[in-house]
């Protein structure tokens, strides 16, 4: 392995660890599930969307991930269009 994709795989391990380990079970529950299923798969502006998502407050993504509350422009992201649609429930 060269350094970037040393790089690549810690940033990629570092994601998947914050996904898992949130406030709340529910945000743990939809994070982790995502990432363990299409982590691997995101390029580089749906890490960096991620990364600034994982920033947030559960309760507010949480609140947005529902639809009870309207999803800030910042966030409205093809990112965060993948998080919705991605199906939690089913695994």
């Amino acid at each position: 392995m060269d350094m970037e994709s040393d790089a690549h795989t810690v940033r990629l391990r570092r994601l998947k660890f914050r996904a898992w380990h949130r406030g709340i079970r529910e945000m743990d529950l939809i994070f982790g599930r995502f990432a363990d299923a299409r982590l691997a798969e995101l390029d580089e502006a749906d890490l960096a969307a991620f990364e600034v998502l994982l920033d947030e407050q559960d309760k507010d993504v949480f609140s947005w991930y529902c639809g009870e509350v309207p999803l800030p422009p910042e966030h409205d992201t093809p990112f965060f269009a993948k998080l919705r649609a991605f199906p939690v429930h089913q695994m």
